[in-house]
């Protein structure tokens, strides 16, 4: 995957870990609240129904005291491959999450966000490209912390 138009804003790592701990990560719940989001976010997920047309709702909470609700809709399930979904909240935009498996040990993780207009996707690219970049920070923390077998 990689941005093909104005209206997306695309960003990926490359991990040191295998595939399979890489989707689990995300998959499981218990995993995903405490990585998902910029640094000193913390989440609650009051839904996550991995599957298409699952819901996903939580509440991310910001360092200064702030609450940001969630919503969006799964599209695509492929394990170990692919997870999209539409988000029904502010800001609009479809999202894919792709899981390339380069080695038995190495894994490319990529955020594609897709926006129906250049100005939209303007509006959040300013802040999106770095806070992705500290999402993958922080998923590189957990993964060091998982058990996987």
């Amino acid at each position: 995957m990689s941005a093909n138009s104005d209206c997306e804003i695309f960003s990926s790592r490359v991990l040191n870990y295998p595939v399979e701990k890489v989707y689990q990560a995300f998959a499981n719940p218990s995993h995903l609240k405490n990585w998902w989001g910029p640094e000193g976010f913390t989440n609650t997920i009051h839904e996550f129904d991995l599957k298409p047309d699952g819901k996903w709702i939580l509440t991310m909470h910001g360092p200064e005291n702030g609450n940001y609700e969630n919503s969006s809709v799964f599209q695509t399930v492929q394990p170990l491959q692919l997870i999209t979904w539409t988000r029904v909240s502010q800001p609009l935009f479809d999202m894919e999450i792709g899981f390339e498996k380069y080695s038995h040990t190495k894994t490319k993780i990529s955020f594609r966000m897709i926006f129906k207009t250049v100005s939209e996707c303007e509006k959040i690219k300013k802040f999106a490209v770095p806070k992705n970049e500290e999402n993958f920070d922080r998923l590189e923390n957990e993964l060091a912390k998982m058990n996987f077998y």
